[in-house]
């Protein structure tokens, strides 16, 4: 475990889709415990959950974790988080912040691992993951988020773009895009302080942003996909597959 990473698990407790989602029950458990746990697991750095909910923090530390308070107006993730570093680490110490997003409770552990390890990479800004699509539906499911990217080898992509449309075209894979992000900490900073960017507006996909501003995204590429959890009906798969 490196003591210049942390894992932050950005935990909202208004969901319009999904009211109190970081607190429901999956398998006799809190939801934001499932996802702490899988973090940890990882074994990469501390794990704090950052959320703007007393009934929240005190969950993810009965669940044996930390958490920190922060403000209930950030318009994203990646805002909470960076707050939440800012009190966390004013020395700054830190030098790789992992956003893991508090609805993935099947994340695989190895797969924060892998979105750490293209920051090996010194041009490499931010590391994210990606899963090849194997149904046929999903192709075109426009809440399927896909990235585009040339590959570097037969495990990770430079991202060139990120859509809600099935892209590119013609014969190949299509690989959706896992919504984990692994950022140098000065890539984070800069990040959050940029305004929102023409095509993360149309495409409604922040990602973008980083893009347009010139900032390097490479995509390590997975087995699967962990299943986000912003629906009633993705809560019932949750928890069928976490009573198992």
């Amino acid at each position: 475990m490196a003591s210049d990473v942390i894992i932050l698990i950005p935990a909202r407790l208004a969901s319009s889709r999904l009211p109190g989602k970081p607190l429901v029950d999956i398998a006799g458990r809190p939801m934001i415990a499932h996802v702490l746990a899988r973090a940890q697991a990882a074994g990469v750095g501390e794990v704090v959950v950052a959320t703007d909910s007393e009934a929240v923090c005190a969950a993810a530390e009965k669940a044996g974790g930390r958490a920190v308070m922060t403000s209930a107006d950030h318009p994203s993730g990646s805002d909470r988080i960076f707050e939440a570093l800012t009190h966390l680490d004013p020395e700054r110490r830190i030098r790789i912040v992992v956003n893991v997003q508090g609805d993935l409770p099947t994340l695989e552990p190895a797969d924060v691992h892998a979105a750490v390890a293209l920051l090996a990479d010194p041009a490499v800004d931010i590391g994210t993951l990606a899963a090849e699509i194997t149904d046929a539906e999903d192709r075109t499911n426009p809440n399927v988020n896909k990235v585009v990217g040339s590959p570097i080898d037969a495990r990770r992509l430079r991202a060139l773009y990120f859509t809600k449309l099935p892209a590119p075209w013609g014969e190949g894979p299509l690989y959706h895009h896992i919504g984990l992000y692994a950022y140098r900490r000065e890539a984070l900073e800069r990040f959050v302080n940029l305004p929102p960017s023409t095509l993360e507006q149309r495409e409604r996909l922040e990602q973008l942003r980083a893009l347009e501003a010139g900032m390097r995204i490479d995509v390590a590429l997975v087995d699967s996909v962990p299943l986000g959890v912003d629906t009633p009906a993705e809560l019932e798969k949750a928890r069928a597959m976490l009573s198992r």
